[in-house]
């Protein structure tokens, strides 16, 4: 595992996606951002990065009634000028566990992300 200080923009991003953090998450993405994703029902956008937090991330993918209980894997990659990562995350909804895995791709302007590009899996339920 990566200390703070070689983490990449993408493992500070799932990390902070994984605590639910708001402050973390807008921190991280640009104003303005490019921010583009595919669940499995939707096409998301958003110009800012508060946008992209506190209307898609936290309000529908990660709701307030979802709990995130473990960060179970965070990989990251390059693809010539693209960063990488992806991270599988294990949440609670309603009374049941379910595993969600993310790949996004990336680039930034120091710290800061500032085109995203995310596909999700979707909700999978775990068994038992």
């Amino acid at each position: 595992m990566a200390d703070a200080v070689a983490a990449t923009a993408g493992e500070r991003f799932a990390r902070a996606l994984a605590a639910k953090d708001s402050g973390a998450l807008c921190a991280l993405l640009a104003d303005p951002v490019d921010f583009q994703a595919l669940t499995p029902g939707r096409h998301w956008q958003a110009g800012t990065g508060r946008q992209a937090v506190e209307e898609i991330i936290l309000a529908s993918w990660f709701g307030p009634g979802d709990e995130i209980t473990e960060l179970c894997s965070v990989v990251n990659g390059r693809v010539l000028d693209r960063e990488h990562v992806a991270y599988r995350v294990r949440v609670r909804r309603a009374g049941r566990d379910y595993l969600v895995e993310q790949q996004a791709y990336y680039r930034t302007e120091g710290p800061r992300i500032t085109w995203m590009r995310v596909l999700c899996s979707g909700y999978q339920p775990l068994p038992g």
